[in-house]
């Protein structure tokens, strides 16, 4: 299971969707209708740290029905879709939602993700993101992205609190 750093409890959940909630790739059908692959486990994980306590956000650059869908079909807390700034959205959110940056938990892929990488408690990057990102991670799942890395997140995250109560 990997390790935390948040000093206290963690908040919030905020991800990046295509490369960590997706496995990053983009299927497309014969009339070029765009397809998006989620991990029904990643889907509970996330359902499981909401029922904790845990607030969740996903935060990306996409703009796409398939992504909103996603999010409404899980019920999930926050939605910061066509992002250009990350750093930028995840303050906003922090501000909205009620919770210091170091209360936070991110996981991301690619190289638009590290702009978070020194606000948040713990920034996590799944086993398959860019080696960049893996460098400067807190934490590297052993799962790929949209292949059950988020899940691994959320019961790290749910573990951590157990013993920050």
């Amino acid at each position: 299971m990997i390790e935390l750093r948040n000093k206290g409890r963690v908040k919030m959940l905020a991800t990046d969707v295509d490369g960590v909630m997706t496995d990053g790739g983009m299927y497309f059908g014969p009339n070029g209708q765009a397809i998006k692959r989620f991990d029904v486990k990643d889907g509970y994980g996330l359902k499981m740290l909401q029922s904790s306590g845990v607030q969740v956000a996903w935060i990306t650059a996409d703009e796409s029905a398939i992504t909103r869908a996603r999010f409404a079909a899980l019920g999930l807390d926050i939605l910061c879709d066509g992002v250009e700034d990350k750093a930028e959205a995840l303050e906003a959110v922090a501000s909205e939602m009620g919770c210091e940056l170091g209360e936070i938990v991110y996981v991301g892929d690619d190289l638009n993700d590290l702009v978070v990488a020194e606000l948040v408690g713990t920034f996590v990057a799944p086993a398959d993101a860019a080696a960049a990102v893996k460098e400067k991670a807190g934490a590297v799942t052993e799962k790929a992205g949209g292949h059950g890395a988020v899940r691994e997140v959320c019961e790290a995250i749910i573990e951590h609190n157990r013993g920050h109560e």
